[in-house]
């Protein structure tokens, strides 16, 4: 079932989310939910507090990178691969030079900037089934992670802007907030009437 992307501006963007109880109800229903819902958006990562959900739980596809020619065969390859469920997660460390990239995301759409971020990470987390991981990853897919992750934290990408950048953008967020901006997914805006 596709579920409707909460806008920027709802203040369950703003919580840091609560762990999952292994025993969580129809939890494996949540994240087929959350992967379809992605799908329709055309993104690559979803957290639960995109859904209306503060929970510690995000999902990754970046299959879609992997056709980037500019980056390295043993990256392309990684990123094909790269669908996961991510529960409970903490980022043990992050390190390595800091490299912007240009970020987006589902909840506001239609803006996109150049965000710094560390290339490498090492992160604990459960997977669907319950089962507990301790990995590292770089590039691309480090920085999926890292954004995701900030939802979980109530941290937008956004917030990682200069002062004059989101002076900029006030009038832009104002517009998603508020539900005007033309989207072609479901989404919840905290301060339109309703769901479009």
């Amino acid at each position: 079932m596709i579920l409707p992307i909460v806008a920027y501006g709802d203040p369950v963007l703003r919580k840091v989310a609560i762990e999952i109880p292994k025993d969580y109800p129809n939890l494996t229903e949540l994240i087929d939910n959350m992967f379809e819902t992605m799908y329709n958006a055309y993104g690559v990562g979803l957290a639960a507090p995109q859904v209306g959900l503060s929970l510690r739980l995000f999902v990754i596809d970046a299959s879609a990178f992997a056709d980037d020619e500019d980056l390295a065969d043993e990256e392309r390859e990684t990123l094909k691969q790269f669908k996961k469920v991510f529960i409970n997660p903490t980022i043990i460390e992050e390190t390595g030079e800091e490299w912007a990239f240009n970020e987006g995301c589902l909840s506001i759409p239609d803006i996109r900037e150049d965000i710094t971020r560390n290339p490498k990470i090492k992160i604990e987390y459960y997977d669907a089934d319950f089962n507990k991981h301790t990995e590292e990853y770089k590039g691309l897919a480090a920085r999926v992670i890292q954004h995701e992750y900030d939802h979980i934290e109530g941290i937008l990408f956004t917030d990682k802007l200069s002062s004059l950048k989101k002076r900029l953008l006030k009038g832009k967020l104002s517009n998603i907030s508020k539900g005007k901006i033309r989207i072609d997914y479901k989404m919840r805006f905290p301060d339109a009437k309703k769901a479009r």
